[in-house]
């Protein structure tokens, strides 16, 4: 399943993303996001994780930088703005 998913998401890549232009709201944009949480944390929670940034990707919301959070459940030491200041 997770290899299924990470072929449609490339193929979404290289075949529709390119004529519907730059649109996301935030970095990585969200296809990339989708493709590094699948791969990191398999397919039902990169899923879960890629829905849930989708949800955010509206117009009313900011945007930003928005990296997958790391495996294992551990938070990395981000700061307030999301930036790693170690």
């Amino acid at each position: 399943m997770k290899t299924l998913l990470l072929l449609l998401l490339r193929g979404y890549q290289l075949l529709l993303s390119p004529m519907l232009g730059q649109n996301c709201r935030f970095y990585p944009s969200c296809s990339s996001y989708a493709l590094e949480a699948i791969g990191l944390h398999g397919a039902a929670k990169g899923s879960w994780l890629a829905a849930k940034r989708l949800c955010r990707c509206h117009p009313w919301h900011e945007g930003g930088v928005d990296p997958v959070p790391p495996a294992g459940g551990s938070q990395s030491s981000t700061t307030a703005c999301g930036c790693n200041h170690s």
